[in-house]
């Protein structure tokens, strides 16, 4: 039997939540779209129609929500991805904004349903916490000048290249 999780990030979405859901599980290993739960009759939206979705993303719980246009998915949360290599942050990179997302900075991303990510290689975060604040200071301003983060040139700043 499946471990409940006690505490499940949930998404609002005004009517895509499936669809959401289905592009996600799609892009991550070890995922997948768990339960659909649908309107009855006297209820919000037509009967039958997709109410929630609960999904995993590489194990971890989630619940899409079709809600309606009352609330907007901000930037104010955002999902953090870490990534291992170069290679993994390109690939989650292009897949993410495949469709119509759009970059913004840093290693944050707005997906075409409008959640924000952070796509971001290990290498970034211990760079970024070395004791040593002149090392940690210009790979900070490295990525300030970074749409998606760039591994090799992290590594330069670091060595002050």
């Amino acid at each position: 039997m499946a471990k409940k999780h006690k505490i499940t990030t949930f998404l609002w979405f005004d009517s895509n939540a499936e669809e959401a859901a289905t592009f996600y599980t799609s892009i991550f290993p070890d995922s997948r779209v768990t339960k659909v739960a649908r309107w009855g009759k006297g209820g919000p939206a037509p009967e039958g129609s997709v109410m929630t979705v609960s999904f995993e993303l590489a194990g971890q719980a989630y619940i899409a929500m079709n809600g309606g246009p009352h609330y907007k998915l901000t930037p104010a949360i955002s999902l953090f991805v870490s990534c291992q290599s170069q290679e993994e942050v390109d690939t989650l990179w292009d897949k993410l904004l495949a469709g119509g997302g759009k970059p913004t900075a840093c290693g944050w991303l707005e997906d075409k349903f409008g959640l924000s990510w952070q796509v971001i290689p290990d290498a970034l975060m211990e760079r970024m916490s070395d004791p040593d604040p002149v090392k940690a200071g210009r790979v900070a301003q490295a990525m300030m000048t970074m749409q998606k983060i760039d591994v090799a040139a992290i590594e330069r700043a670091y060595a002050g290249a």
